[in-house]
């Protein structure tokens, strides 16, 4: 009893000896026709190239997918870097700040244009969002003296968002929202 796989394997092994014995009858007058058209049934002419360029698309991929999450994690880095920059500015430039005898308190919209003059590498600084924030320290005290808490011994905060547009070949394409926090008691 001959179960289905040997069945179908001797039909495929009939089919191709039929197609070739076909071949040889048709083209038995012109032998060289004969000869070329044998080579190309059992030829394996291109192959390589075949699975070289499916090969190639794969890594090529997964390359460029590398480099776009590094270049993520490296614009990240300058968020949080900014994010640092912005409160040391902000914390060193309270209500009792004094330079030359005029006063150099920072405002928010003056921490948003430092951090983004610092001129990091590789990002649009002009869509990056800076936002500080004062409050009272240790958490939960109020501000004192005044309303704005830009006082020394009070907190600043500031935020920065940067979107990062995230491409990797054959995947939809995101925008990350990259943010970090940083917060500096205010000494000045």
């Amino acid at each position: 009893m001959m179960n289905g796989r040997h069945v179908i394997l001797t039909s495929v092994s009939s089919l191709r000896h039929s197609v070739i014995s076909v071949c040889v009858a048709v083209f038995r007058k012109n032998e060289i026709v004969v000869k070329r058209h044998l080579k190309w049934l059992c030829c394996e002419c291109g192959a390589t190239t075949l699975e070289f360029a499916l090969s190639a698309v794969v890594l090529l991929s997964i390359v460029l997918g590398v480099m776009e999450t590094s270049l993520a994690l490296y614009s990240f880095d300058l968020v949080c870097d900014a994010a640092r920059e912005g409160a040391r500015y902000a914390m060193v430039r309270g209500n009792t700040c004094m330079l030359s005898g005029a006063s150099c308190t920072a405002t928010t919209t003056q921490i948003q244009t430092y951090v983004r003059s610092l001129g990091f590498p590789g990002i649009n600084v002009q869509s990056m969002t800076v936002s500080a924030t004062y409050s009272g320290f240790p958490s939960g005290t109020t501000c004192t003296p005044n309303a704005n808490c830009a006082n020394p011994g009070n907190l600043v905060t500031v935020k920065v968002v940067y979107p990062f547009a995230y491409n990797i070949p054959f995947a939809p394409s995101k925008t990350l929202q990259l943010s970090s926090t940083s917060a500096m008691v205010i000494s000045q």
